[in-house]
């Protein structure tokens, strides 16, 4: 339950099936099974909530979790497969431990997919490829991110943390958030004793190659 916590995963095909089956093993190695038995995992923060993720999971694509307890507002660790960009899952932001998993063919297919949404707070890309690595930060528009990890870059004071576009706009943490929240006064200090009358009508053509030549 926090906002950059990954919405969903985007896998190449061919190793779909083997992420899908480690992410299922490391569920079980976090919380035990089942995860509802586990007294430290962690309930929804209200019944609006609760609800409103329980309409988020197709009980169809489930292959791991999936199971809740309503009196508690818990719901187990939930992985869903071959979602689809039209599914209720894909149509907001989840907050809960909901997982679904899309897949792609070709890296390049990824820059049209994903140009024609909003832009993520938080984008994360697991790979060992330098020149995809930095081709995608420069390409996808994102608030932040981590390679080869997720959610830690909020985490050092030294980065600013904040979105772009529909995400936010600016950001915060450390010295980020002292300017944020200072306000600075532009002020342009001229003599009275001179005042410059091209800036006045009548307007006149030598008037705007003058303006012209101070723009250049």
């Amino acid at each position: 339950q926090t906002c950059v916590a990954p919405d969903y995963i985007l896998c190449h095909k061919d190793v779909k099936d083997r992420l899908a089956q480690a992410i299922c093993r490391q569920i079980t190695a976090q919380f035990g099974q089942p995860p509802l038995n586990n007294p430290d995992y962690g309930k929804i923060i209200n019944s609006k909530h609760f609800e409103r993720i329980l309409g988020l999971i197709d009980t169809d694509k489930v292959i791991a979790g999936g199971k809740f307890d309503a009196e508690a507002q818990r719901i187990e660790p939930t992985v869903l497969d071959n979602v689809t960009w039209d599914d209720a899952v894909m149509q907001e932001e989840i907050f809960g431990p909901v997982l679904p998993i899309l897949t792609f063919e070709r890296f390049e297919d990824l820059y049209p997919m994903l140009s024609v949404r909003e832009k993520p707070l938080a984008f994360y890309l697991f790979s060992e490829n330098k020149a995809r690595i930095d081709d995608a930060v420069k390409r996808f528009p994102f608030g932040g991110g981590c390679i080869n990890d997720t959610i830690i870059h909020l985490a050092t004071s030294r980065m600013g943390f904040g979105g772009v576009g529909e995400s936010g706009m600016g950001s915060y943490h450390g010295k980020r958030s002292f300017d944020t929240f200072s306000h600075e006064k532009s002020i342009v200090h001229k003599s009275s004793l001179i005042d410059l009358p091209f800036r006045y009508m009548p307007y006149a053509t030598w008037k705007d190659a003058l303006i012209r030549m101070f723009l250049k």
